[in-house]
């Protein structure tokens, strides 16, 4: 499974480069204003510079909801660098940005999936990540797990190339469970990664290790 961050924050994606989980990042809009960041060129700048801390995969999202301007968004956002995955939303002028993308050899990201019929529209549109969106499902009283296995099992039966990118995971079960069905990638908080790092038993074994030792030293 591939660890995304989702963040605008280049410290946070500093830190989940450098403990060597970290496979891309996902932004969005909300995010880059969240971190004080607005304007077209600044946007843009801010985009080049996740690329050069990060290996691949940074998922740039369009703000235009038509094909042509989609199109023009996304040839601007490809153009940053070869790490970008242009983000695109699963709507009707959507899927035919999605096919020209794939012809033109440039990586998308269909976002806001909601559905599985949503998924399987992107992925023969030529998308080559879908996100779904677990946690805004679970909002709802939607299982938003049963809808990343169900699209995992769909995109098995046909042996689509589209990787199912889960979205919206807000805590450590989430990622877990994301595994355990099969989902390509998740994206999420450095904190939701980070915290599969904890157990009490780790803790507590690492306090008696370290004062085993002070005593065996003499201190």
């Amino acid at each position: 499974m591939k660890f995304f961050i989702d963040t605008a924050n280049l410290d946070e994606i500093r830190e989940a480069y450098e403990l060597g989980v970290l496979d891309g990042v996902t932004t969005n809009p909300s995010l880059m204003a969240k971190g004080g960041i607005s304007g077209d060129e600044k946007v843009k700048a801010h985009y080049k510079s996740i690329c050069d801390i990060v290996d691949d995969k940074v998922s740039a999202e369009v703000i235009a909801t038509d094909f042509e301007g989609m199109v023009k968004e996304g040839l601007a956002l490809a153009k940053i660098d070869d790490k970008i995955v242009v983000k695109i939303p699963i709507i009707r002028d959507g899927l035919k940005a999605l096919k020209y993308f794939h012809s033109e050899g440039i990586r998308t990201n269909c976002t806001l999936i909601f559905s599985a019929g949503q998924a399987l529209l992107a992925a023969k549109a030529g998308a080559s990540y879908v996100s779904p969106f677990i946690g805004r499902l679970d909002d709802i009283s939607y299982d938003g797990m049963e809808l990343i296995a169900q699209i995992v099992h769909i995109y098995q039966n046909y042996n689509y190339e589209t990787e199912v990118l889960a979205a919206s995971v807000r805590h450590s079960m989430h990622l877990l469970k994301c595994a355990e069905v099969g989902a390509d990638v998740v994206t999420c908080p450095l904190k939701v990664i980070t915290g599969l790092l904890k157990h009490p038993l780790t803790d507590s074994g690492l306090a008696t290790f370290l004062a085993d030792h002070a005593k065996a030293a003499g201190k």
